[in-house]
């Protein structure tokens, strides 16, 4: 048996046919050894989703760490700091140079934090003179930007992640190429395209009362030069491979509302529209479907990776949905990859969720999960940080739901995420960047929201940066990047986006730079680089940070017990002194829920107070009384973080030490512990001694 990575040994296809031929068709010999892919679907997992651009380069070792002394500094500071906010703003809509062997590179760092699986933004081959940074605008699906790296480093990064005992993730589009063509008028310049109106069905640009064709950009100024995909023969024109090169892939439909029509109708607006600018595939007619397909199991076979999440699910029909999910997990489990994981990027909300959760989770071989992106993770935020009850959260997991809450409720249906680079719904600002600059909890109050995701039902998803509470640029100098679309405005996404590694420049400006002959790796001088907190030249990976340190005790607990990750979960009432067991927790109070599995039970307790300590009586499981009266703390952040600074901890419920259950069934009241002066933003665990 050989490695993937020693099994294959390549140039660059041209062709899907030659693809199929020399990979695929090799991978289904069944004696290359892939790595076997988690059992309980993910459930067991902690994802980390990174943007390959913004996450390393590899050269940390050259910078200074941004220290946390330095970073209160500058939030100390009234006036307009030194660096130039516009020239920031601007370097963050540019490349700014992190590869896939800068992510190799932080293995450790993620390992150390408790991550198990990586889930890495498209590294596909973008346009060459297109500032599609995110990688999801590819102009050739066969190949990987060469500012990220290549092929064979992308398959050493999968073998190392592989070594570690962890997983990786691919993130793929079906829905759409990258802005590889425009639409130009019937005997108009080829180079002078132009946006064009979408077009219900059945109608096209190109149809017999829409006279317009289909012309190719070139590499060089993504100019229209040709309608004939044959006469494509330069790398960077076009698109690539030659399968996409015709016409009939495309449903040509123009630009329309990305929100508009039934999502159960595959002829809807929202299904037919052009993404932006970014090119719809025609997946119902002919052999595209099939072709998508195919690319994808190309990357499987030569990776090895162990899942994708698919971006844009809610734009392409159920039943191709459907059809892609079976052919990509038919292939992975042909090759000896059992347990392919598949989930979504639905967008939308719980309602768009559940519909392709209704009609794809139950099938075999389909999409497994969908990422929780809608109203549940404006709640969360909001929870985490103490301005709404923690009901408000805790509701969404309903066994009884009609809705997405009862796909929550399983277990391993959704991904819970808290920040992530689009925020599709609610402000595109990180956790972080609202808490006011002189909080003592500002640098560890994203803990008690993260808490929530650990520790609940499903499968929990960190943000790079999260673990270090990025936040922005102080918030004395938010006024001065107002007219640079901080909040609203275009390009906004981007301060979700900073970079982990401190770059001290980004690239060049691809799109707009005279010089064509510069090669696109060459970093401009002249601006600053998008670093976190609004700085450059300095990295994060702090392994002492406040954030750091707490989830990296949290996440090691989830590994440790059973109880944790699996089974029955009930939110808690608690008792405030001068009221009874009848309610759930107000705004600002202690949130409490159990995890039971077998005879086993945990209490998972957060403050989400960002001022105040707290405490109160929590009701336990009365029914489990027989199987131990004392709770044991396995972690209590607030300690995590004195030990860390080589500091000792006088607070309450000290790790290792225990909490007795107060039976008080037999005066017709519940069993519950008492719980005392949780420390603002902290989080504490106990299992059943």
């Amino acid at each position: 048996m050989v490695s993937p990575r020693n099994a294959f040994s390549f140039g660059r296809f041209d062709t899907l046919e030659e693809a199929r031929s020399k990979i695929l068709n090799r991978a289904r010999q069944g004696d290359i050894d892939y790595h076997p892919s988690p059992k309980n679907n993910f459930r067991d997992e902690i994802l980390y989703f990174l943007l390959p651009d913004r996450f390393s380069d590899g050269g940390e070792a050259d910078r200074p760490l941004l220290e946390r002394d330095e970073i209160v500094k500058m939030r100390q500071q009234t006036t307009p700091f030194a660096i130039n906010w516009q020239q920031w703003a601007e370097s963050g809509k540019r490349w700014q140079g992190g590869t896939i062997k800068g992510i190799q590179g932080k293995l450790d760092y993620l390992k150390g934090l408790g991550v198990t699986t990586l889930w890495v933004g498209p590294m596909f081959k973008q346009r060459k003179r297109l500032n599609t940074y995110h990688g999801y605008g590819i102009q050739d699906f066969l190949e990987i930007d060469p500012r990220f790296g290549t092929i064979q480093d992308l398959q050493e990064l999968v073998e190392a992640v592989h070594a570690k005992e962890m997983f990786i993730i691919l993130d793929v589009i079906t829905n759409h190429s990258g802005n590889n063509w425009g639409y130009v008028r019937q005997g108009e310049p080829l180079n002078q395209d132009e946006g064009r109106p979408y077009l219900g069905f059945p109608g096209f640009y190109g149809d017999p009362n829409h006279p317009f064709q289909l012309t190719w950009r070139n590499g060089e100024d993504n100019k229209g030069f040709t309608t004939d995909g044959n006469a494509l023969t330069n790398v960077d024109d076009g698109v690539w491979p030659r399968e996409l090169q015709n016409e009939a892939r495309y449903t040509r439909a123009g630009s329309g509302d990305l929100g508009k029509g039934d999502v159960r109708d595959p002829r809807a607006e929202h299904k037919r529209t052009d993404f932006f600018d970014l090119k719809d595939f025609a997946l119902d007619v002919g052999e595209t479907l099939n072709f998508i397909s195919d690319i994808y199991k190309y990357w499987i076979a030569i990776t090895d990776c162990d899942g994708f999440r698919i971006d844009t699910v809610k734009h392409i029909s159920i039943d191709e949905t459907r059809d892609f999910c079976s052919q990509i997990k038919e292939f992975a489990r042909d090759i000896g990859k059992e347990d392919f994981f598949l989930v979504g990027e639905i967008a939308g909300g719980d309602y768009f969720q559940d519909v392709y959760g209704d009609a794809l989770f139950m099938l075999q071989n389909n999409l497994e999960a969908a990422l929780d992106i809608g109203s549940s993770r404006t709640e969360l935020n909001a929870v985490g940080k103490g301005l709404a009850p923690g009901s408000i959260y805790l509701d969404n997991f309903n066994q009884f739901s009609q809705g997405f809450g009862f796909h929550r409720n399983l277990g391993d249906r959704h991904v819970s995420i808290l920040d992530d680079h689009d925020h599709v719904i609610g402000q595109k600002l990180r956790f972080s960047a609202e808490i006011p600059d002189d909080s003592p909890v500002k640098d560890y109050q994203i803990v008690a929201a993260t808490a929530f995701q650990l520790f609940t039902l499903g499968i929990p998803c960190i943000y790079y940066g999260s673990e270090q509470a990025f936040s922005g640029p102080p918030q004395s100098q938010v006024p001065f990047l107002i007219q640079q679309g901080w909040i609203t405005g275009d390009f906004n996404d981007r301060y979700l986006r900073e970079t982990m590694f401190g770059s001290e420049h980004p690239l060049i400006d691809v799109e707009n730079s005279a010089n064509k002959d510069q090669d696109i790796t060459t970093r401009d001088n002249s601006i600053p680089g998008f670093g976190a907190f609004g700085t450059s030249g300095k990295h994060c990976f702090d392994t002492t940070s406040p954030a750091y340190v707490r989830l990296a005790a949290l996440c090691e607990a989830r590994a440790k017990h059973n109880v944790l990750r699996a089974d029955r979960q009930f939110a808690r009432q608690v008792r405030l002194p001068g009221t009874g067991f009848d309610n759930f927790p107000a705004t600002g109070e202690l949130v409490a829920w159990s995890r039971i599995l077998d005879l086993q039970e945990a209490i998972c307790i957060v403050n989400p107070n960002g001022q105040d300590f707290r405490g109160g009586d929590i009701v336990v499981s009365a029914e489990l009384l027989g199987n131990g009266t004392d709770f044991q703390v396995v972690v209590n952040t607030a300690e995590v973080a004195a030990s860390s600074q080589g500091k000792s901890f006088n607070g309450t419920h000290s790790i290792g030490s225990t909490v007795s259950i107060i039976d008080n069934t037999p005066f017709g009241g519940p069993a519950f512990i008492e719980i005392r002066d949780v420390a603002p933003a902290e989080v504490i665990l106990l299992v059943k001694s």
